[in-house]
C-alpha cells in the first residue's frame, strides 16, 4: 500500500536518476577529446508500481542501463575506409619520395648525364688522339655511372627502409592483438549475467580495432548485433562470440591471441616474411594474404612474392619493379657498350667471372648470349687486317672443346687459312690462345691472349659481332656478356662503373678499332649506339627500345604511378571524411548537446528535491496533528 514514505522514496529515485544523468553527462564532457570514446546515455524507466485498491500507484523511476550510442554497421565502414586511407597515405608518401629520384623534368639527372656522355663520344670522335678528351670522356662516364648507382642505391635503401617498417608494424599488431584479447576477457567478466554493458571497455576495444584496421586491414566479427533504439535510432551493439581476422586468418578469438610470426632468418637479403601458426604448429605464409592497411601497402610496394632462387629478392612490388627496370637499363648499357668496345684492338682480353661450366651450352646459360656469329680480327702494326675468322654460336655451342669442335675453343684453335694466302702458320689459331680458368669459389673465366712473339711485333686482335643490316641488337653479344676488353665494369645499376683499367690510365681509351692514329670507327659506333634498339628484359616482360627510350619508360612509369597514387588518395580521403563525419555524428560527443543535457538533469534534480521537501512538510503536518 502506498504511503507518505513511499512518496519520499519516489523523490529519492528521481534524485538518484538525475545524479546518474549528471555523472554520465560529465563523463561525456570530460572525454569529448578522448580518442575512441563513444558518448553514453542513461536509460531510465518507471519502477514497478504498487498495487492498491485505487489501481497501480507509481513507484518512481529506475536506471535501466547506461548505454553507449554506437552503430556497428557504420563503424565497420569506418574501419574499412580507415584501412584504405592508411594504405593510400603510405603508398602516396613512398611514391612521392621515389619520384624525387627522377628529376628529369628539370633537365637534370641520369638522362642529362647520358646525353653528355654521348656528346663526349662525339667530341672524342672528332679528336680521336687527344688525351685531354679521353680524360673528359672518362670523367663523364664516371658521372653517368655514379648517377645511375646513386639513384639505384636510393631506391634499394627506400625498399630496405619500408622492410624495416614492416617489422616494427607487425610487432605493434601483435602487441595490440594481445591487448585486445585481454580487453575481451575483461568485457566478458564485466558483463557476466547480462545486467550491464561495459561501455568504456568496449570503447577501448573499438579503439584497438581501428588501430589494427589501419595497420593491417583487420576486420572484427561479432556473433549477434542487437538494436538499441531506446536511446538512438542508429544505435546497435554486438554481443556473443568475437573474432578479429586478417583475410581469413583469426589473430584474436575472444580472449585468445594468435601472433603473426615475422622472420628474415631464411632470407639472405634480410627481407621479412610473415606467417601464421596453425593449431598443429605448421606455419602458413601470410605475405600475399595481407592487402589492407599500412602493412598491406608496405608489402605491395616492397613485394610479397619471392623469386624461385636462393636470393630471397621479391619478384613483384612497385619498388622492386623499378629496381629491376634500372638493372635492365644499366645491364644493357654495360653489355652493349662492352660488346662494341671489344672491337678495339688489344693483345689480351679477360672476361668477368662467369657461373657456368666449360661444357654447358652458352646460349642456354644465364649469360645473355644469342645465336649468330662474331669475328676474331687480327691487325698488324699499321692497322691492316691480316686475318679474320668467324666463330659461330648455336644452341649447343660450349666454351671448351677439341680443335674443330662446335665450341669457342674448338673453332678458335681449328687450323684454317684465315687470310687466303695458303700459309697455315699465320692464321688466327697461330696468333691467339684460348684459356679457361676455374677459381676456388667455383666460378670460371675466359682469356684470349695474343702470342707474345706476334704481340712484340705490334700485332693486335679484336672481336666484332656480325650484325644483320647493321642492327646492333642482332649480334651474339658474346664479348658484351663476358665483359671481354670491357669499357664498363659491373653488371647492374648498383655496380656500373668505368673499367678499372681505363680508370687507372685514361689514355688507353680507344676511339678506333685499330691502334692507328686517327682511327675513329669505334667512337662512331658508340655515337650510333644511342639510336639503336635493344631488348631490355625485366622479369617476363621485354621492352624493345633505345637506351634513352628505356630510361624514359622507367621515369614515366614512376611518374604515372605516383600521379595515380595521388589521385586515388584524394578520392579515398573524400570517402574517408564522409564516413568519419557520419560515424562522429552518431558516436562523437557534442559539447553543446551535453551542456543542454546537464541543464536538463540539473532541473530534474531540483524538481526531485522539491518532492522531498514537500514530503518533509507533509510529515511535519502529520506529526503536528499527533501532538
Amino acid at each position: 500500500m502506498a504511503s507518505i514514505f513511499n512518496t519520499l522514496n519516489i523523490g529519492y529515485s528521481g534524485l538518484s536518476a538525475a545524479q546518474v544523468g549528471v555523472n554520465t553527462t560529465s563523463h561525456n564532457i570530460t572525454n569529448a577529446e578522448s580518442d575512441g570514446y563513444t558518448r553514453q546515455r542513461v536509460v531510465t524507466a518507471a519502477a514497478t508500481p504498487i498495487y492498491s485498491a485505487a489501481g497501480n500507484v507509481g513507484n518512481g523511476t529506475q536506471v535501466m542501463d547506461i548505454a553507449r550510442i554506437f552503430d556497428n554497421f557504420v563503424y565497420d565502414r569506418y574501419t574499412g575506409i580507415s584501412s584504405d586511407k592508411e594504405y593510400s597515405d603510405f603508398t602516396k608518401r613512398t611514391l612521392e619520395e621515389l619520384s624525387t629520384y627522377f628529376p628529369e623534368i628539370d633537365d637534370v639527372g641520369i638522362k642529362s648525364d647520358l646525353k653528355e656522355y654521348y656528346n663526349m663520344w662525339q667530341t672524342f670522335s672528332d679528336n680521336p688522339d687527344n688525351d685531354a678528351i679521353k680524360l673528359a670522356l672518362a670523367k663523364q662516364t664516371e658521372t653517368l655511372s655514379s648517377s645511375i648507382s646513386s639513384v639505384q642505391n636510393k631506391i634499394v635503401d627506400l625498399q630496405k627502409s619500408i622492410n624495416e617498417q614492416l617489422s616494427v608494424n607487425v610487432k605493434e599488431v601483435n602487441t595490440l592483438a594481445e591487448e585486445l584479447a585481454g580487453v575481451n576477457k575483461s568485457i566478458e567478466i564485466a558483463e557476466a549475467g547480462g545486467a550491464y554493458t561495459a561501455n568504456d571497455l568496449r570503447d577501448q576495444r573499438s579503439s584497438i580495432e581501428l588501430r589494427l584496421a589501419k595497420l593491417i586491414g583487420a576486420e572484427s566479427h561479432i556473433e549477434n548485433i542487437t538494436s538499441n533504439s531506446a536511446i538512438d535510432s542508429s544505435s546497435n551493439e554486438g554481443y556473443g562470440s568475437y573474432t578479429l581476422s586478417v583475410n581469413g586468418f583469426n589473430i584474436v578469438d575472444g580472449g585468445s591471441f594468435h601472433p603473426i610470426h615475422i622472420s628474415s632468418d631464411n632470407n639472405i637479403n634480410g627481407f621479412y616474411e610473415l606467417s601464421y601458426e596453425r593449431q598443429d604448429g605448421v606455419l602458413i605464409s601470410m605475405d600475399e594474404s595481407i592487402q589492407g592497411g599500412r602493412i598491406g601497402a608496405i608489402l605491395d610496394l616492397r613485394g610479397d612474392k619471392r623469386l624461385d632462387d636462393t636470393s630471397g629478392v621479391p619478384s613483384n612490388g612497385v619498388l622492386q619493379q623499378v629496381i629491376d627496370q634500372m638493372d635492365a637499363f644499366a645491364n644493357t648499357l654495360i653489355e652493349s657498350t662492352n660488346n662494341l668496345y671489344a672491337a678495339s684492338a688489344t693483345t689480351k682480353m679477360e672476361s668477368n667471372t662467369i657461373d657456368i661450366s666449360d661444357t654447358q651450352s652458352i646460349v642456354r646459360s644465364s649469360l645473355n648470349i644469342n645465336n649468330g656469329s662474331f669475328d676474331v680480327v687480327m691487325y698488324d702494326i699499321d692497322g691492316n687486317v691480316t686475318a679474320r675468322r668467324a666463330i659461330n654460336i648455336d644452341s649447343v655451342t660450349s666454351m671448351t672443346g677439341a680443335p674443330g669442335s662446335n665450341s669457342i675453343e674448338g673453332q678458335l684453335s681449328a687450323q684454317g687459312d684465315d687470310n687466303g694466302d695458303g700459309n697455315a702458320n699465320n692464321d688466327i689459331d697461330d696468333f691467339i690462345q684460348f684459356n679457361w680458368a676455374t677459381y676456388p669459389d667455383g666460378t670460371n673465366a675466359v682469356e684470349f691472349i695474343m702470342d707474345p712473339a706476334y704481340a712484340a711485333k705490334g700485332y693486335t686482335f679484336a672481336i666484332e659481332d656480325n650484325l644483320t643490316d647493321g642492327d646492333f641488337s642482332t649480334g651474339t653479344n658474346f664479348a658484351g656478356a663476358l665483359g671481354l676488353n670491357r669499357f664498363f665494369d659491373g653488371s647492374n645499376a648498383k655496380d656500373i662503373d668505368l673499367s678499372f683499367k681505363l680508370k687507372e690510365n685514361t689514355t688507353n681509351i680507344s676511339a678506333g678499332k685499330s691502334s692507328v692514329t686517327g682511327d675513329n670507327r669505334l667512337s662512331m659506333d658508340m655515337i650510333q649506339q644511342q639510336f639503336e634498339k635493344y631488348d631490355f628484359e625485366v622479369g617476363n616482360a621485354v621492352y624493345n627500345s633505345t637506351i634513352y627510350g628505356m630510361f624514359d619508360v622507367i621515369a614515366t612509369e614512376v611518374g604515372v604511378t605516383t600521379n595515380q597514387a595521388i589521385i586515388n588518395n584524394q578520392t579515398i580521403s573524400a570517402q574517408f571524411n564522409a564516413t568519419e563525419l557520419e560515424f562522429f555524428s552518431i558516436s562523437k560527443v557534442s559539447i553543446d548537446e551535453e551542456l543542454t543535457n546537464l541543464i536538463k538533469y540539473q532541473t530534474a534534480y531540483g524538481a526531485a528535491s522539491k518532492i522531498i521537501t514537500t514530503v518533509d512538510q507533509m510529515m511535519q503536518t502529520l506529526l503536528g496533528i499527533k501532538q
